[in-house]
């Protein structure tokens, strides 16, 4: 590109690329996509990016087409790559002032000089760094705070890379540079305290934007620039520095107070201190040794002292609970079982945690937590007035509560509760025993206390297995409280709900689940939506429970599951009808076919809901799982529903449909229980089966499950189905076994298998083209067993039940291989031989038995030679399968099967699907299950005997070990 002209024709470019109107953004944005790749383009946008004459929106795009080409064009390997000249120009311009006027730019530059210092620095750019120090040194103001902006942006992206030369490189930096960071991070925070304390504001504000800065460096250089940072006296010294800049911070944000200009920037730079420290304790443990008794000393000053009152902030609160749980969790720091086996570091850890955490600093802990933090604030029960359902799903574990205080305090308490429980446990008690029996309604205090006291005993049920008789505070405490109906008491229904469902697993005797039930219906029907939110959740918890008794649950079904679905019509925000579908989902799942009566208003609800949730995809899953439920509970009569279900399974699992990305899984796993339930194909049914090439393509974690959905429609209508689909599933699973794992191969292969066993003729016919694979494969004696094993399986059935085809394919198989049909025919028979052992399953173990046997009688020379071969294979499978009946002394088939019987079931097993009973039936015709080997074996050797001659026979049976002809006359006595 020539510069001059060069300049106006990309600054009109990007003029235009700013523009509202598509009509003259479009063509503009492609000019410059085509520039993209021309020598010169990024030396024009650099000096258009550094004229600050020029529009703002203009220059903004600049940089960020800059920082693109960065990613695309800078390394030597890269297509189009920028030419090593050039780069050194772009390089020497980036750095020859800091002086950008917007801020939002000068950031843009800052990430853009440190993506060029990712590949570059320092090798090729050594001097990037002095140039910044020299910068940060300056005293011209913007200046300055660019460079160190810069600066930051720098030692962040190389503290990033993770290659051991990189690591090497980035600690050869850190110790050059620390002195410098760390005077800097020093001078800065001196200015801006003098400054507060003069009270101007202004100047403050500027020396905390530097100090932040400066503190932003120090972190990456701290946390990664050492690799034994507790060597090192400067970082010690620093770290240690730390407490005290903080309570100096801490005691600026009460001087200021919350409407100052500087307080949030001041928030920012105190939750920065601490996250040095939880970086420095994450990364180096043993090095933070030193600082656990100051880090506790201060977290718990700050956090269950007065000393933090009037001070503190929540993000403080939960960064220095977080320094506390980190350092009584943390691996590093606990003994080994065996003393001796402890490394001194954590026994020197473990001292310091053991006297610093006396008996009265836990038990202020303990209760502090409960009665001060557990405590509900007047924000949370205004939400609760205001908006029950946010209030309720987000107490039930919204990921917007993940960095806040309630959570953070409840993981704290359990950590705490975990590690020091002999301590905790009789102060809980305590706390419990003080609160027994009813509390006044109009005593609020006492209220909120009760329900915190009750969340920790919730909260800390296992640990607690020991210490509480629960069934018997369930019966003479709890059951009281739920029937206490007063309005301000839903607080404690609602908890006391929620702790039940704590328990429920813990301890809880069977016997006393019809009375939970009562207390259900009964809390179901409360005055208070929270209240019957989270009755629903105790639900989904105690019918999900190891110990859940289908006939105890039955008389209370009907009642409990109207008011659910009342519920879930209620309920008016996604996540709370996602929440009430699980419940749903769970008692349909555990009561199975027990809820057909029930499921009418339900099944006439959903397409409305489904229709409703177009924009939401997780309430969309949760209504893909309520289905799964349903048409495993409904089982044939689910062919009711297809006019909503088999759209709702065409979307989910259409992969052109943008939200197939959500809905996949669970609509694969819908689509698969609809045609394991399903009595009969229809063609709505099998059109769906068009997406499944798509899927097949995209290889993805769920091909399993696309892999049984084709064995559902084979085993539900082999015939039409492979009429309409057979040849393009073949030619995706020749695309799929190219590049497949073994047992990849093995789910494809099974498919082949049971269309062959399903229909043998129309089978062999629709997937002849990858059977040469499967014959080829057992030739050259493939040598994953389980692969050999499906590869006999397939060619066993081919051979049995479908001879004129084998006798093609052999025939086909000989021409390829330039070999005579009997020798290729003797190949196959030995490598079957050999291979036996590979089959496990005892279904094809007498599969092959019978299919070798089919080949006689036969005159043919080769199949004689291979005779002993066979006979070894048949008394194989006669002991697999013969089982001797010790009244009579005889034996017989184990695998044979007369007549289809109807299971009887116990109350905890789930009837069969319609796909059980089709196989059932199948295996009534299959040889494997209908043909007695004992008699085959017999018949056949008898053919082969009437054929040869008794002299003849007798010779062939010479070439038998005698022993396997003992064992063989053993299994055919009688007949």
């Amino acid at each position: 590109m020539d510069m001059d002209s060069a300049s106006s024709v990309v600054l009109q470019a990007l003029t235009q690329a700013t523009s509202q109107d598509t009509a003259v953004l479009k063509p503009a944005e492609e000019q410059l996509r085509q520039w993209e790749t021309q020598p010169g383009f990024y030396s024009v946008l650099l000096n258009i990016f550094n004229n600050h004459m020029l529009d703002v929106n203009v220059r903004w795009l600049a940089v960020l087409y800059f920082k693109n080409g960065i990613d695309r064009y800078w390394r030597r390997v890269a297509p189009h790559a920028l030419s090593e000249e050039e780069k050194t120009s772009l390089r020497a311009g980036l750095i020859t002032n800091f002086n950008e006027p917007v801020n939002q730019i000068a950031t843009q530059i800052a990430v853009l000089i440190a993506k060029v210092a990712r590949l570059d620095c320092p090798r090729q750019w050594p001097e990037l760094i002095p140039i910044l120090l020299e910068s940060v040194k300056g005293q011209d103001g913007l200046q300055q705070h660019r460079a160190l902006l810069t600066f930051y942006h720098v030692t962040k992206t190389l503290a990033s890379k993770r290659l051991a030369q990189d690591r090497r490189l980035f600690q050869d930096l850190a110790s050059g540079i620390y002195s410098f960071a760390c005077s800097l991070w020093s001078h800065h925070t001196d200015c801006f305290l003098q400054q507060i304390y003069a009270r101007d504001e202004a100047a403050a504000l500027s020396s905390l934007e530097r100090t932040l800065l400066s503190l932003k460096v120090l972190r990456k250089l701290t946390v990664h620039g050492f690799q034994e940072p507790q060597q090192n006296m400067e970082v010690m010294g620093f770290l240690n520095a730390v407490f005290e800049r903080l309570k100096q911070f801490l005691e600026c944000c009460r001087q200021v107070g919350s409407d100052s200009t500087c307080r949030e920037k001041l928030e920012k730079t105190i939750i920065l201190y601490t996250k040095v420290l939880l970086d420095f304790l994450e990364y180096h443990p043993c090095a933070f040794i030193p600082l656990i008794q100051r880090s506790l000393e201060f977290a718990v000053t700050y956090v269950f002292t007065p000393a933090g009152e009037g001070v503190t902030f929540e993000r403080f609160i939960v960064q220095c609970m977080n320094l506390i749980k980190m350092i009584v969790k943390n691996d590093a720091y606990k003994p080994a079982k065996n003393i001796d086996d402890s490394k001194p570091e954590s026994l020197e850890a473990h001292k310091i945690k053991t006297a610093f955490f006396t008996h009265p600093t836990l038990t202020e802990i303990g209760r502090r937590l409960v009665s001060h933090y557990f405590l509900l604030t007047e924000e949370e029960l205004a939400m609760w007035e205001e908006d029950p359902e946010s209030f309720a799903v987000e107490e039930t574990g919204g990921d917007s509560w993940k960095y806040s205080l309630r959570p953070c305090t409840e993981v704290l308490f359990l950590d705490i509760f975990h590690n020091y429980s002999q301590t905790l446990t009789p102060v809980l008690l305590d706390m419990v025993q003080n609160l027994q029996g009813p509390t006044n309604v109009e005593d609020s205090v006492q209220l909120l206390m009760k329900d915190a006291v009750y969340n920790a005993v919730g909260l800390a049920a296992y640990e607690l297995f020991d210490n509480v008789d629960f069934d018997q505070w369930f019966k003479n405490q709890l059951l009281g409280e739920l029937q206490v109906s007063h309005h301000r008491y839903k607080l404690i229904r609602r908890r006391v709900i929620w702790l039940i469902g704590q328990w429920i697993s813990v301890k809880f005797k069977s016997d006393l689940r019809p009375l939970l039930y009562e207390v259900i219906l009964s809390l179901m029907q409360d005055p208070d939506l929270v209240v019957r939110i989270e009755t629903a959740t105790t639900l989904k918890l105690t019918v999900d429970d190891f110990e859940f008794r289908t006939e105890q649950f039955l008389p209370y079904l009907e009642s409990i599951f109207g008011l659910l679905f009342q519920l879930l019509q209620q309920v008016t925000e996604c996540d709370t009808k996602m929440q009430v579908l699980h419940v749903i989902s769970c008692v349909i799942e555990r009561v199975g076919i027990q809820i057909r009566p029930y499921v009418g208003c339900l099944v006439q609800y959903l397409p409305l809901l489904w229709k409703q949730s177009e924009e939401h995809n997780m309430l969309r899953c949760a209504i893909l799982t309520t289905l799964i439920q349903l048409v495993q509970g409904l089982g044939a009569e689910s062919k009711n529903l297809y006019p909503f279900l088999l759209p709702v399974i065409q979307l989910s699992t259409d992969v052109s449909q943008p939200p197939h990305v959500y809905l996949l899984e669970d609509g694969l796993e819908l689509w698969l229980v609809t045609l394991e339930n399903s009595p009969a194909i229809t063609p709505e049914l099998l059109r769906i089966f068009q997406n499944m090439s798509a899927l097949l393509e995209l290889s993805s974690e769920n091909l399993r499950t696309c892999f049984h959905i084709v064995n559902g429609y084979i085993y539900l209508s082999a015939t039409e189905f492979l009429q309409n689909y057979a040849e393009s599933l073949c030619r995706s699973f020749c695309d799929l076994l190219k590049d497949i794992t073994n047992e990849g191969q093995v789910q494809v292969l099974k498919v082949v298998e049971i269309a062959l066993k399903v229909s043998p003729m129309l089978g062999a016919h629709m997937f002849q083209p990858l059977l040469p694979a499967v014959f080829r494969g057992i030739v050259d004696g493939e040598r994953y067993p389980v692969v050999m094993s499906t590869y006999l399986g397939i060619m066993g059935r081919v051979l049995l039940q479908n001879s004129s085809f084998f006798s093609s394919l052999l025939s086909q198989m000989a021409s390829e291989c330039n070999q005579e049909m009997d020798q290729l025919l003797g190949n196959v028979i030995e490598m079957w031989v050999d291979r036996m052992d590979n089959i496990t399953q005892p279904e094809r173990r007498k599969l092959s038995s019978l299919a070798l046997l089919s080949l006689l009688p036969s005159d043919n020379s080769v199949i004689q030679d291979k005779f002993c071969g066979i006979v070894n294979i048949c008394v194989e499978a006669l002991h697999d399968v013969m089982t001797e009946d010790p009244e009579t002394g005889t034996f017989k088939d184990c695998m044979l099967m007369s007549h289809f019987e109807e299971p009887k079931l116990s109350d905890d097993e789930e009837p069969p699907t319609e796909q059980d009973k089709r196989k059932k039936l199948l295996a009534l015709e299959d040889p494997v299950h209908s043909v007695s080997l004992q008699q085959f074996v017999y018949e056949k050797l008898k053919a082969q005997q009437a054929l040869m001659g008794d002299q003849g026979f007798g010779a062939l049976m010479e070439t038998v070990d005698t022993e396997l002809v003992r064992q063989l006359q053993e299994f055919l006595q009688g007949l």
